[in-house]
C-alpha cells in the first residue's frame, strides 16, 4: 500500500463508519484474490514439471524445452534468445530448471503473501516473457497473449498495493522485527511507501498507459485485433522450404515450420521434385517418408523432424534439411525445378531454385 504523508485523499487506507462497523479499505487485502490466482497460476507450472509428471527430461515425451522451441518462429524481440537455446541442447534445459524454479519460487511466495513487491517484480517479468515469446499462440482464444498481459498487469497492481492481512508480510510487520524497520522492508515486501501526492497518480497513469499501449500492440502484431485482417497462426500448418540443391543423386533442402498448431506436428505425407516441364523426377510417398532413417533428416533445433507411422512429422518450431536420394538425378541438366510437399491437411507448399548446369 501506498502512504502519503501530504494528503489523505492518496492513501490506500481509508475508515468508514457503516452502523457502528470499521471496514478498513485495505489495497493488500483487496487484492488477496488476484494474488491467490495469479501466485498459483506460477507455482502449478513448477508443480505440474517436478511433481505430477517430469517435463524436465529431455528424453521424455512433453519435455518443456521442445514447448519453448515452439515459439520461436514468430517470437517479438526475444527470438535471438530463444533460438540460441534451441540450438544448444545444454544450455536450454540449464534455462528451463532455472526457470520453472523461479516460478514455482514466485508463485510460492506470492501466493503466501512473502516479498510481495519483488515477486510481483517477478510476476511482471515472467508474464513480459511469455507474452513475447508465445503470445502469438492460441488455437481458440488467444491463450499465451491472454495469459501475458494479465500477468503483467497483475504485477503491476501487485506492485502498488502489497499485500495485506493475510500474509507472512503482514506477520512480520506485527512481529516489529527490525528489518522492517528499515525504508527498503516496505519495497521488497509490503506496507507503507512514502510517495508525494503529485507523484503517485503520475506512476499509477505511465505504469497502466505503458500496460494497456503493450496489450494493443502485441494484439495488433500477433493477431491483427485493432484493425484488420484478423489473423491466427496457430490453426492451419504452415511450411517455409529453402536452400535447396542437387547433388550426387541427392536432393537437399530446408524446411521450417512457422504455424499452426502447436500439440502436434504437420503430418507430410508427400514430397515431389520437378522439372521446368513439370516432369517428375523424385516422388516420396507416405511409405517412404515415413521409412526415412536418421542420415537423411539434419535437425537444427530441440524440437525435431522425424519419421512417423504413416508420414514424416514436422513440430511447430522444428528446421531440419533433408536429402532424398533418387537415380534419376544423376545426371540433371541445369535449370529451374521446384519442390511440392503435401500434408495430411490438404495444404501444400512450392519452392521453386535454379539448379546450375554439371561441370
Amino acid at each position: 500500500m501506498v502512504h502519503n504523508k501530504t494528503d489523505s485523499r492518496y492513501s490506500t487506507k481509508n475508515t468508514v463508519d457503516m452502523k457502528n462497523s470499521s471496514i478498513k479499505n485495505d489495497a493488500g487485502l483487496i487484492t488477496l484474490a488476484i494474488r491467490l490466482v495469479v501466485g498459483w497460476t506460477y507455482f502449478s507450472a513448477f508443480w505440474r514439471r517436478t511433481v505430477l509428471v517430469d517435463k524436465l527430461d529431455p528424453e521424455t515425451a512433453g519435455y518443456i524445452g521442445e514447448k519453448f522451441n515452439h515459439f520461436l518462429p514468430h517470437a517479438l524481440g526475444i527470438k535471438p534468445i530463444i533460438q540460441f537455446l534451441v540450438e544448444n541442447p545444454d544450455a536450454l534445459w540449464i534455462s528451463m530448471v532455472a526457470f520453472t524454479i523461479i516460478e514455482g519460487i514466485v508463485g510460492l511466495l506470492i501466493m503466501l503473501g512473502l516479498f510481495t513487491r519483488l515477486m510481483s517484480v517477478g510476476v511482471f517479468s515472467l508474464a513480459m516473457g511469455i507474452l513475447l515469446g508465445s503470445g502469438w499462440i492460441g488455437t481458440t482464444c488467444l491463450d499465451e497473449w491472454q495469459i501475458g498481459v494479465l500477468g503483467i498487469a497483475a504485477g503491476f497492481v501487485l506492485f502498488l498495493s502489497g499485500s495485506g492481512t493475510y500474509s507472512l508480510d503482514n506477520v512480520l510487520l506485527k512481529k516489529g522485527f527490525q528489518a522492517t524497520k528499515k525504508k527498503w522492508f516496505a519495497w521488497i515486501a509490503s506496507g507503507d511507501i512514502s510517495i508525494g501526492k503529485r507523484v503517485f497518480p503520475k506512476v499509477v497513469l505511465i505504469g497502466s498507459l505503458f500496460i494497456f499501449g503493450m496489450t494493443l500492440m502485441t494484439n495488433q502484431v500477433f493477431h491483427g485485433g485493432l484493425w484488420g485482417p484478423l489473423h491466427n497462426k496457430s490453426v492451419k500448418p504452415q511450411l517455409e522450404i529453402s536452400e535447396a540443391k542437387i547433388e550426387d543423386s541427392t536432393l537437399s533442402f530446408k524446411v521450417f515450420r512457422t504455424e499452426g498448431v502447436d500439440v502436434y506436428g504437420a503430418w507430410i505425407i508427400g514430397i515431389e521434385l520437378l522439372d521446368s516441364q513439370n516432369r517428375v523426377i523424385l516422388d516420396y510417398g507416405q511409405e517412404e517418408l515415413s521409412r526415412l532413417r536418421a542420415e537423411n533428416i539434419t535437425n537444427d533445433y530441440i524440437a525435431q523432424v522425424k519419421p512417423g507411422k504413416y508420414s514424416l512429422v514436422v513440430p511447430l518450431g522444428a528446421q531440419a534439411t533433408l536429402h532424398l536420394s533418387d537415380e534419376n538425378m544423376a545426371h540433371l541438366p541445369g535449370g529451374n525445378y521446384t519442390i511440392k510437399i503435401w500434408d495430411i491437411s490438404g495444404a501444400n507448399w512450392e519452392y521453386t531454385f535454379e539448379q546450375p548446369a554439371a561441370n
